[in-house]
């Protein structure tokens, strides 16, 4: 359900029922002209300190469901941002297409996502990333790149084949209440409009336009 607070439809670029799908169709438009990794993000989170940490990663999926939907992304759970998470399960990213001139961005509450999830996507990467996922302490110091490889070497001797998942690897989802969709306007005079609901469970969302 969409509440509109500022009168009106959404119309053109912003049309749309819900927010997940409007972020989905925003997105493969995106594949077709951003050079290449149309799916990276801006990923932030907090340790804690209460200091905030940001850094790029590639979302893996935008999840279909009303209201169980989230943005989907993997990493090593003994990572700073695993471990960040793990500390405070807030998170907050953002797209951004220069060759769109649009930005999205995501804020919420993050959960662990499901083994079998996790499973069927680790399964469907090239093998040398599944032996890297064993085989990089990700976050952590490194003597030499030297090191990284023969502990590649020596995984992939182990695991020949059909490496299983790792156990501290998966995937986190963020189940967004607020969703900001931002299209460049002349002279800074942007569209911007703001979808939120009032926990990460509620089917209601209200939309607000914003001034830029």
């Amino acid at each position: 359900m969409v509440e509109l607070t500022t009168g009106g439809r959404l119309s053109g670029i912003f049309a749309a029922d819900d927010p997940y799908s409007l972020a989905r169709a925003w997105l493969s438009e995106a594949e077709g002209s951003e050079p290449e990794d149309a799916n990276a993000v801006a990923l932030a989170t907090v340790d804690a300190r209460g200091l905030p940490n940001v850094r790029m990663v590639l979302l893996k999926e935008i999840e279909a469901s009303q209201n169980r939907g989230g943005f989907v992304f993997y990493t090593n759970f003994d990572s700073a941002k695993g471990q960040e998470i793990k500390v405070n399960s807030m998170a907050a990213m953002v797209f951004h297409w220069k060759s769109l001139r649009r930005s999205i961005r995501v804020r919420g509450p993050v959960e662990r996502v499901e083994d079998k999830q996790a499973d069927a996507y680790y399964a469907s990467r090239a093998y040398q990333s599944r032996i890297g996922a064993w085989a990089s302490k990700q976050s952590r110091p490194l003597a030499n790149r030297r090191s990284l490889l023969a502990e590649v070497a020596k995984l992939a001797a182990k695991y020949p084949r059909k490496p299983p998942r790792p156990p501290h690897w998966g995937g986190f989802r963020i189940r967004p209440v607020e969703i900001e969709f931002w299209s460049h306007g002349d002279f800074r005079l942007h569209d911007r409009f703001r979808w939120t609901r009032m926990t990460p469970d509620a089917a209601k969302w209200t939309v607000q336009r914003l001034s830029p």
